[in-house]
């Protein structure tokens, strides 16, 4: 019996064995080529989307609570939402080493113009590039 077993489990290793390594939050895993995030929607259904929600109206459950874009008067300033994406605030992190400014910019004036916002005054590169940190933020 025992030698049945030793062997039902040796043969089970032997089929993990050749099995690819799990690659799902590596770069590594991706094939192909990428395609940029260019358009302020690209970012955010690429980048924003999971927390925020496609409709914009945020999330709240299993102790986390995601801030709506929808109707928030907090964009009427769009230096707030570029403090925020570079920064991080509260449990949302931080995304100035990962979105460039020109990206940054698209994505703000795509929330500030949509989800029933309409704030038409856009914020350029520029805009973005002058609020970034000198240092990137660190992990708390």
């Amino acid at each position: 019996m025992r030698k049945i077993l030793f062997l039902s489990v040796l043969a089970s290793l032997s089929l993990l064995g050749t099995l690819h390594p799990a690659q799902a939050d590596s770069a590594s895993s991706v094939v192909g080529e990428v395609q940029p995030l260019t358009t302020g929607e690209d970012v955010y259904r690429h980048v924003c989307q999971g927390c925020h929600m496609p409709d914009g109206k945020g999330a709240t459950g299993a102790g986390a609570q995601f801030p709506a874009f929808a109707g928030n008067a907090k964009l009427k300033s769009s230096a707030y939402p570029v403090y925020v994406i570079m920064n991080g605030y509260g449990g949302m992190p931080w995304f100035s080493g990962m979105l460039k400014d020109d990206q940054i910019a698209n994505v703000v004036n795509y929330i500030r113009t949509h989800f029933d916002n309409h704030y038409t005054d856009a914020i350029t590169p520029a805009d973005v590039a002058a609020q970034r940190p000198a240092t990137p933020p660190q992990e708390q």
